[in-house]
């Protein structure tokens, strides 16, 4: 095992301990036991296995489970997460995974397994077909994932995985980042929209034009950051404005008060008059 696997293996322990923490806010501590579990076995029958940034596989699962623990998705999902390619790239079969983790995770596990071969498939022929009908396939492409998908997380789980492969899309080639991303653009972020999971539309729209239009975008980070900078300098000069004028006029208040009650006729009591709400 050389350097960068061992740092690689210490650093999976970390992250699944960041999985925990994060579910334990919000998922009973009896149900946690199935998310180690999960990701315990799915580390196992991913072994060996890299993608093709060179990172081990099980960051890429473990990726996605963390993302849909922010979502607060229940135990079944992000173990379902954890598990979400043993079937398409380890081999394991439905029988196998049912009898391990119970059906429900299983059915979740295969959902997302067809939602990949259809994904795999309208690639295909993205790339084949070039230019033409590209928005009434891809409206049958939403409409078909929506169809396959019996239970609403399977679509989650999937938007979550393709979230993770649009942040790693540059070790790809240059005609298959242009094919992914455009399906992106097309069918994963008006999916989003569709389901009002506005956190994972706006960051696949943007990892979307970031491959699709790199100058451009380019140029709109490097305004935004400079706008940013004038927008936080301004921020700054009007708190500094408040502050200062806050304390002139409390310390106005305090004096007068001072003077009022010092003109007072001793033993007479002040009395404050509330206006009626």
């Amino acid at each position: 095992m050389d350097t960068q696997e061992k740092v690689a293996v210490a650093a999976e322990p970390r992250r699944v301990d960041e999985l925990l923490a994060k579910a334990r806010k919000y998922i009973p501590e009896d149900r946690l036991g199935i998310i180690s579990e999960a990701f315990t076995y799915a580390q196992d029958a991913h072994k060996g296995q890299t993608r093709r940034s060179g990172e081990p596989f099980i960051e890429h699962p473990l990726e996605t489970a963390l993302f849909l623990a922010d979502l607060k998705l229940d135990a079944n999902a992000l173990a379902a997460a954890l598990l979400h390619d043993v079937m398409e790239d380890c081999g394991i079969s439905f029988d196998t995974l049912s009898q391990k983790f119970g059906n429900e995770i299983a059915r979740l596990v295969d959902g997302v397994t067809k939602l990949t071969k259809t994904e795999l498939q309208h690639e295909e022929h993205a790339l084949d077909a070039g230019e033409g009908d590209d928005e009434a396939r891809s409206a049958s492409i939403r409409k078909m994932l929506m169809s396959m998908a019996e239970d609403v997380r399977v679509v989650l789980i999937k938007l979550a995985d393709r979230l993770h492969n649009m942040r790693t899309l540059n070790a790809m080639p240059r005609d298959r980042r242009i094919a992914i991303a455009q399906e992106t653009l097309d069918i994963y972020a008006p999916l989003a929209h569709r389901l009002g999971i506005w956190e994972i539309k706006w960051r696949l729209e943007d990892l979307a034009f970031q491959h699709l239009n790199p100058e451009e975008y380019k140029d709109i980070s490097k305004l935004l950051r400079s706008k940013r900078n004038e927008r936080e300098e301004y921020i700054e000069r009007v708190r500094k404005t408040l502050e200062t004028n806050l304390e002139r006029y409390q310390g106005r208040g305090h004096r007068q008060a001072e003077a009022y009650l010092q003109h007072l006729p001793q033993g007479q009591e002040v009395r404050v008059h509330q206006q009626d709400r």
